[in-house]
């Protein structure tokens, strides 16, 4: 395959990824009202993962070894980013946790360009502006927007900073690959998520009895088989091919997708404010990818 066509291969991989993860916030809450509270919710969708994909790493541990450190900083970036951000799904409103955490298209387009020196393009500061404006939108600053912020949205915010240098080094290390970035943030995650058990967070000393944890199995694992592995290499693998601001712009579909799911299942607010921001911020993750297809480069 062609650089161009490998290129526009990951813009797919990474914008149907962001689609699936918005829903990300559904079996999380799920979890929390079975009778697995909190941060523990969090742990355990990232333990199972990395159990499910044990076998790779095991196959792959000679290859994980030989990364080194700039393999594994990757993993623990990215995983602990994820994690901050499955946080602030449970600890404050889906939407304002989707919000937060994507300013981060703005934080990587910054650090791409002071860290690799990767030029700032007029399209590529339209497509910040648009995605800002949807955010805002959404904020209703027009009405005077009062910035209270609990931990869910300070835990949001900085997980959209972690994973912007997540996604630099990922795009800078020229010896990485996707599948071991993976295998890396999994068990990174899992790190992760088991070291916010530590914060005092709601839910944190309440560990789970084995009851509770074999009750939501027969639906938790194929949610993981199909919700959480899969997208997770996809955006791994995107993160090695296409640049940092470009791979934070086109995951904002998750935005779409997780305001609209959130709307329909917990009854958050969705009119035509939302319904405007969520096009505001669609339109960001496509003009990109559609002005370089239009003008038949990558």
């Amino acid at each position: 395959m062609t650089r161009s066509g490998t290129e526009h291969l990951a813009m797919l991989a990474v914008a149907l990824s962001g689609l699936v993860w918005g829903s990300f916030w559904i079996p999380l809450r799920a979890l929390d009202q079975n009778g697995i509270a909190g941060v523990w919710a969090i742990v355990l969708f990232y333990l199972l993962p990395t159990i499910l994909v044990a076998p790779i790493i095991l196959w792959r541990r000679r290859r994980l070894m030989a990364g080194g450190w700039s393999l594994h900083l990757a993993g623990m970036f990215a995983g602990s980013a994820l994690v901050l951000y499955a946080a602030s799904l449970v600890f404050t409103d889906v939407v304002r946790a989707l919000l937060f955490y994507y300013l981060t298209p703005l934080w990587s387009t910054l650090l791409a360009r002071i860290v690799i020196g990767e030029a700032i393009t007029g399209a590529r500061w339209g497509t910040i502006g648009l995605g800002l404006i949807g955010l805002l939108l959404i904020l209703k600053v027009d009405t005077g927007f009062a910035v209270t912020l609990g931990p869910g949205d300070f835990m949001g915010l900085a997980s959209g900073v972690v994973w912007a240098i997540a996604a630099v080094w990922m795009k800078s290390d020229e010896g990485g690959n996707g599948i071991d970035f993976a295998l890396s943030y999994f068990i990174w995650g899992s790190v992760a998520a088991l070291a916010l058990t530590a914060l005092p967070l709601e839910g944190s000393t309440h560990f789970p009895d084995w009851q509770s944890i074999r009750a939501v199995l027969p639906w938790i694992v194929p949610v993981v088989l199909v919700l959480v592995i899969p997208p997770a290499f996809a955006i791994m693998w995107g993160a090695t091919v296409l640049s940092p601001g470009l791979l934070a712009i086109l995951f904002m579909t998750e935005i779409s997708a997780g305001t609209v799911t959130a709307a329909i299942w917990a009854r958050e607010p969705f009119g035509l404010r939302e319904f405007g921001g969520v096009a505001l911020i669609t339109s960001a993750g496509l003009l990109e990818p559609v002005l370089a297809r239009l003008r038949g480069r990558p």
